[in-house]
């Protein structure tokens, strides 16, 4: 929907770059809208914002009337939701996610079916779509991150493991076991998961404790499978022995702890935390085949590799620092690290020599 700058609010999703006088936009596609964001668009007398109609906390976007409104489109009705778009699938399973834990202490038994029910259309969608994968971090809100988190990683992991040849049985247990692999978070103080700085040693001891928290919760579920309760327990192992809560490693892994580990680990890193700002799909890649060999399944790293740098010559991308390229070169060993020709000067730079920068987007044409 189209609407003024006076009419966003903190939360709004753009859904087309705000383009001012520059070959940069003054807000790109994907952002989630803040304060700071309203006043700027605002001072720069932008008419018009394109946005999702919904927020990322899962509400419907109720725009506010004010003088000479831009007429924006109906809004869906809840009950239509085979039209909806991946993004309005995902913020409605975060705010169910929300209410469905809000008051789970006083519940015996989780809502098992509640919970298929809300990820089955997003794995559906998500997990033969590329694109999905590049786009989930944008959806954070940094303050629910968790509930976010929760959501996302089923979709990351369907993906993958379709991708390694997963049968769509097992992928549907994969994606229920990464949704119920943080819930024993939710015994803790959630204050702890939502701290602006570094957590002390005894803080994080308690985070660690989280896996068995989450495993206690569905150990006697009699409607999962053993498979599904491993993968909760060893989410967090490494193939190293150095993961936690056990220390368990190599064979001893389950097939569901690897894929979520690495699902886990990748939305984690892309995404706006309170302490922390959201980093590039591709410089996570990196790090996560550098720093984390040998701590994680390659086969699984390689199979999230290969689904999002699949761009080639002539592609068309925004570097970290907002300056849009064309990739002229690309070095099969260091494959997020292409040559690019700017669009502004046509001046040809080669990652491989600027290590502060990445690729931040592939812009689809």
């Amino acid at each position: 929907m189209k609407v003024k700058p006076k009419q966003l609010v903190p939360g709004c999703l753009v859904t087309k770059d705000v383009m001012g006088k520059t070959v940069f936009p003054i807000v790109p596609k994907n952002t989630v809208i803040e304060p700071i964001h309203i006043k700027v668009l605002t001072d720069f007398q932008v008419p018009q914002i394109d946005v999702a109609n919904r927020l990322v906390n899962g509400d419907p976007f109720q725009v506010e009337e004010v003088e000479n409104t831009i007429e924006v489109e109906p809004k869906e009705k809840e009950d239509n939701r085979e039209e909806w778009s991946f993004y309005e699938h995902y913020v409605y399973a975060v705010k169910e996610t929300m209410n469905l834990f809000k008051n789970w202490k006083d519940q015996p038994r989780l809502d098992l079916k509640k919970i298929r029910q809300l990820i089955q259309p997003l794995v559906h969608i998500g997990e033969s779509n590329s694109e999905v994968l590049m786009e989930l971090h944008h959806y954070t809100d940094k303050n629910d991150y968790f509930y976010h988190h929760i959501v996302a990683v089923p979709v990351i992991a369907s993906f993958i493991a379709k991708k390694l040849g997963v049968d769509s049985n097992e992928r549907k247990q994969i994606a229920l076991a990464a949704y119920l692999c943080d819930i024993g978070m939710l015994k803790e103080d959630v204050h702890l998961y939502k701290k602006d700085g570094v957590l002390t040693n005894q803080e994080y001891e308690r985070v660690k404790r989280h896996p068995v928290l989450s495993y206690r919760l569905i150990e006697h579920e009699p409607y999962l499978n053993k498979s599904i309760k491993v993968a909760v327990l060893q989410h967090h192992e490494r193939l190293d022995g150095s993961g936690y809560p056990v220390g368990v490693q190599h064979d001893k892994l389950h097939k569901y702890a690897r894929i979520i580990a690495v699902s886990d680990m990748f939305h984690a890193m892309t995404s706006e935390r309170i302490y922390r700002k959201k980093q590039s799909p591709f410089k996570v890649i990196e790090e996560m085949m550098n720093r984390q060999f040998g701590k994680l399944d390659m086969k699984i790293v390689k199979a999230l590799v290969d689904s999002i740098v699949y761009f080639s010559n002539g592609t068309k991308v925004r570097l970290t620092n907002n300056e849009v390229g064309e990739i002229v070169f690309i070095d099969q060993k260091n494959p997020t690290r292409p040559m690019i020709k700017k669009v502004d000067n046509q001046e040809i730079i080669h990652l491989l020599e600027h290590n502060e920068l990445y690729i931040e987007e592939v812009l689809m044409n």
